[in-house]
């Protein structure tokens, strides 16, 4: 079982999660929600939700708000929000204890691509969505996002003969449109419609000092030495050329469909 699929993992990164990921995840569930009219009637799922970004978000629309996710920890941060239309439940997103068609919109911002059996989440979306309702669904692309991404380059600069980080199947599976909507239809929906968006990461070089905390949800970062580790914070503070701050832009793919 790799990290992804253990609900360990992410019980113990979540309040980090919260914190890093979060603000930066969150920027991808607006353009998300844009694709979708939500009221204050709609049922809203978000599947595998982390700490809620779309959930959240989508609350201020009045929608009546699911959000799922198998870590405990991430469910509790999302309840922690106390907002009277966002429930928060754990839940296996790719055995709904939900009924079928029960909801006007169904999400998954980066959540259904980390399943082991991604497939089986996608056909559990359009199983409790209502017919005539909407899916939407993140992903990045193959070479990841944000820390994940800049990790990436510099293991394939200093480390050339050794193996990077291994993406989770679907991000590989989907990183091509044509792929993603068609697995989309196989799933259940109808009429996918894929956009590229990117959106800048900002890296704050203050944080180089506790490397560790950045990285450390990567497997590019805790499978280096000490030695190796010092030689990629080296390597960062050089792509940073003394800036606060250093952008990655980093393109997800979104998909909407009509079930």
């Amino acid at each position: 079982m790799s990290d992804y699929e253990n609900p360990d993992h992410w019980d113990a990164a979540a309040r980090h999660y919260e914190k890093t990921a979060h603000p930066f995840t969150a920027r991808f569930a607006e353009a998300a929600l844009a694709r979708v009219v939500l009221t204050p009637d709609s049922r809203v799922l978000d599947v595998a939700a982390g700490t809620g970004a779309l959930a959240l978000l989508a609350a201020r629309t009045g929608a009546r708000v699911l959000a799922t996710d198998f870590s405990p920890a991430m469910v509790a941060r999302i309840a922690a929000a106390n907002l009277t239309n966002v429930e928060a439940k754990v839940m296996d997103g790719q055995a709904l204890a939900l009924d079928d068609g029960s909801f006007d919109a169904v999400f998954s911002i980066f959540g259904v691509i980390m399943f082991p059996d991604w497939r089986k989440g996608l056909s559990e979306m359009a199983r409790v969505t209502r017919p005539g309702g909407y899916c939407v669904v993140a992903t990045w692309q193959d070479r990841g996002a944000a820390t994940f991404l800049l990790l990436g380059q510099i293991r394939r600069k200093l480390f050339p003969e050794r193996a990077g980080m291994t993406l989770p199947m679907a991000v590989q599976a989907l990183s091509d449109p044509a792929d993603f909507a068609r697995e989309l239809v196989t799933a259940g929906f109808q009429d996918p419609h894929i956009e590229h968006v990117t959106h800048e990461y900002l890296l704050e070089t203050a944080a180089l000092a506790e490397p560790d905390t950045l990285f450390g949800m990567s497997p590019d970062w805790i499978s280096l030495s000490e030695v190796e580790k010092a030689a990629v914070v080296a390597e960062v503070w050089t792509f940073a050329a003394d800036r606060a701050v250093l952008p990655i832009p980093s393109t997800a793919l979104i998909a909407t469909a009509r079930r």
